[in-house]
């Protein structure tokens, strides 16, 4: 397995990091060996992470580097200078932030709605979108310039319910770790995010459709790899792509919003 992970924290960590290995693209490009950093919302870690030794085991000439983050902060990361041969966002508006830097048009290739995390038990017993507006509820969300935050908002609007949280965070990975570490007593994530998380549980709640974060993929001219690149893309695209996508439970890329 030679697929490689990161979780990014800050745009200048993650591209000073980048940078360490040299300038200017993948460094670890070789006469055999091409290495592909693949920029990816943190609500694609689990599903991207198969998907990337899929990809490799079927091109083993292939190194794919995955780096997941809140797509705010992957976009921010990739314009100021990280060396990104993909970027898969969570929403199309962090996708139009890098248009200057894409190498082709955006593919949507996923889509997702919001959830309501809770500690295993829900021990606060939150029972839906309405509840998390109870004074002394401990709710923390995404930031509204992320797109789980966005859609937040948007929910929020359309229900006409006014949310007070004790902390927005930058990714939905942040929000499953206040809830599963018992610091927060609810936290609105992707439908998907739940089974990748442990200690938390899920809560629908209705009108979650009225929020529909649709997911673009683009290859990128910042990178060394662009040919390669835009072969993940393609496989993402592919049926093989959509087929898990499906399977850990994204909705169809070209999936709207109720009114």
């Amino acid at each position: 397995m030679k697929v490689r992970a990161a979780v990014a924290t800050g745009a200048a960590t993650a591209v000073g990091a980048l940078m360490l290995g040299g300038c200017g693209g993948s460094p670890e490009n070789t006469a055999s060996t091409v290495t592909i950093d693949v920029y990816a919302a943190a609500s694609l870690s689990a599903v991207f992470t198969s998907l990337a030794e899929r990809y490799e085991a079927a091109n083993p000439d292939v190194d794919v580097r995955l780096t997941f983050a809140g797509s705010a902060d992957l976009a921010a990361q990739i314009n100021e200078g990280a060396p990104a041969d993909v970027f898969a966002s969570a929403n199309e508006a962090q996708m139009d932030a890098v248009a200057e830097h894409l190498d082709g048009v955006p593919t949507l290739f996923a889509s997702n709605t919001l959830t309501i995390a809770v500690p295993t038990g829900n021990p606060a017993g939150v029972t839906g979108f309405v509840s998390l507006a109870a004074p002394g509820l401990a709710l923390v969300i995404c930031a509204p310039e992320v797109p789980c935050g966005a859609a937040t908002v948007t929910v929020e609007k359309t229900l006409g319910v006014t949310l007070s949280p004790v902390s927005e965070l930058t990714s939905v990975t942040d929000v499953l770790g206040a809830v599963s570490s018992g610091e927060a007593d609810a936290g609105l994530v992707y439908v998907t995010d739940i089974g990748r998380a442990q200690g938390v549980e899920g809560i629908p709640f209705v009108g979650a459709d009225a929020a529909v974060s649709r997911y673009p993929i683009a290859a990128l001219q910042t990178g060394s790899a662009t040919d390669v690149a835009a072969a993940f893309v393609a496989f993402v695209l592919g049926p093989e792509g959509q087929a898990a996508l499906k399977l850990a439970g994204f909705g169809p890329p070209d999936a709207v919003a109720s009114e």
